[in-house]
């Protein structure tokens, strides 16, 4: 790597409003996980996944912390902008899923059976947890797109909702082998491919953005994105139909939850978590296209 002239250590990388955000970040996620593991307590598939939250965005966070600090990212074959956007992004909506669950599941009120320092070192953790996605709202926040400003495509609106879109398709897909009975009807069928295939290109649109390897390609990636987005505004649209109606309609479903229904293990709420989610991500991928006509890319920042 050849010298530059500069200083060999980025100050800016830990004393930068995005870097005082960075530094919270570690604090607070160490902190959680740290309190959960050591008199908190986890248990089952809930709290497992919260713990994996924690130690994968504290993790990532140290190492873009130590990447900017050291100028080591210049190394690396990744459009650094594009990275840390979208990480800031996938960090903000796991750090709030695991901000809610952990309370939801574990906190509680009394001491008994649990005791009360187990008690108040869960009742921590959760405060921590939700500081931990404010830390990570606030740099999404800070390194978002203005207005006029030429900036990573993933720090822009359209760039944020794919992090979304892919987020919310993972959502769907944790209700549909949740024994949601997609495979009772071609049409519901027809509905997963359209979860699967939506997902699956989305997926690929942020790889190329954040190994900045776009430009390689033989087609246009900015027309091909927008191309994509419109079809999957008219996939998530026959799906939004299609879903409701196969398992809500009279005909076919259920219009209201069975009485006899074990919570937890239920089909028809499974069914509805899917239905809402598919209307969320219709509407995220009709304002992914509004936004995406007003941007550019720049695959290299």
């Amino acid at each position: 790597m050849e010298s530059t002239g500069g200083p060999y250590l980025n100050t800016a990388a830990v004393t930068s409003p995005v870097g005082i955000a960075r530094l919270l970040q570690m604090t607070f996620g160490c902190t959680t996980f740290s309190l959960v593991a050591h008199q908190g307590g986890f248990s089952a598939a809930y709290g497992t996944f919260c713990m994996f939250v924690w130690t994968f965005c504290f993790a990532i966070t140290v190492f873009i912390i130590a990447c900017e600090f050291t100028h080591l990212h210049t190394c690396l074959s990744l459009s650094w902008g594009n990275f840390t956007a979208a990480f800031a992004m996938l960090a903000t909506l796991m750090s709030v899923t695991a901000a809610v669950i952990y309370p939801l599941y574990f906190v509680q009120v009394g001491c008994y059976p649990i005791g009360c320092e187990v008690r108040d070192f869960r009742i921590a953790a959760s405060v921590f947890a939700g500081l931990l996605f404010v830390t990570y709202a606030s740099e999404v926040f800070l390194t978002r797109a203005k207005p006029g400003q030429v900036t990573s495509y993933m720090a822009t609106i359209s760039g944020l909702l794919k992090i979304v879109q892919a987020f919310v398709a993972c959502i769907i897909f944790g209700a549909l082998v949740n024994d949601s009975q997609y495979g009772k009807y071609v049409a519901t069928q027809w509905c997963v491919a359209v979860y699967s295939f939506c997902f699956v290109v989305t997926v690929v649109v942020v790889a190329f953005s954040v190994t900045g390897k776009t430009a390689l390609l033989w087609f246009p990636f900015e027309r091909s994105v927008v191309i994509y987005t419109f079809g999957a505004v008219l996939l998530y649209a026959s799906a939004a139909v299609i879903w409701p109606v196969f398992c809500f309609d009279s005909k076919y479903g259920s219009p209201r939850r069975p009485g006899l229904c074990a919570k937890g293990k239920c089909p028809w709420d499974s069914q509805l978590v899917i239905a809402i989610f598919t209307y969320v991500n219709l509407l995220l991928y009709v304002l992914d296209l509004a936004y995406s006509q007003r941007i550019r890319f720049v695959s290299h920042l």
